[in-house]
């Protein structure tokens, strides 16, 4: 009977050591890719709403008034979304302007457009959710516009 050298292991025991990589492959591997997969998730919504906000304030400045600029800002963002592939992503459009918060389009205002959005966390167990299965976003572009034109004084003003 030979033995190699440097060998002192039981005959019982060939193999085990491939079982235990494989279970520590196993343990590490799952959540490794879950967290991966959960940041491209939400790497691809942000993208989404930064295109979203920035189209959508084109949009707004390019409409004749501020309800019509309203109207297609939202058309934007969610037509936006739905393009960059964020299944069931849906966002909300806030618009304010400076100096004139009335009319947005006299005179030369800074349009800032936010959208607010979330993406689902993909896989995430219920006991871990805790009802918070979805990771929110934000994006906010602010467009110049008009040009240096007379705005009409408002009453009490002269």
């Amino acid at each position: 009977m030979s033995r190699r050298r440097g060998c002192n292991r039981d005959p019982d025991e060939r193999g085990s050591a491939l079982v235990e990589f494989c279970w520590v492959a196993l343990i590490l591997f799952i959540p490794i890719t879950w967290v991966v997969i959960s940041v491209f998730e939400v790497q691809q919504g942000a993208f989404a709403v930064s295109g979203a906000a920035r189209a959508a304030a084109r949009a707004y400045a390019l409409a004749p008034d501020d309800a019509t600029g309203a109207a297609r800002a939202q058309a934007v963002v969610d037509q936006t979304l739905a393009d960059q592939g964020g299944d069931g992503q849906a966002g909300k459009v806030e618009v304010t302007c400076k100096p004139f918060p009335d009319n947005c389009h006299a005179g030369t205002s800074l349009i800032t457009v936010r959208v607010y959005s979330g993406v689902r966390i993909p896989f995430l167990p219920e006991v871990l959710a805790d009802n918070r299965r979805s990771f929110k976003l934000t994006a906010r572009h602010t467009v110049p516009i008009g040009q240096f034109v007379a705005v009409p004084a408002s009453e009490g003003e002269e």
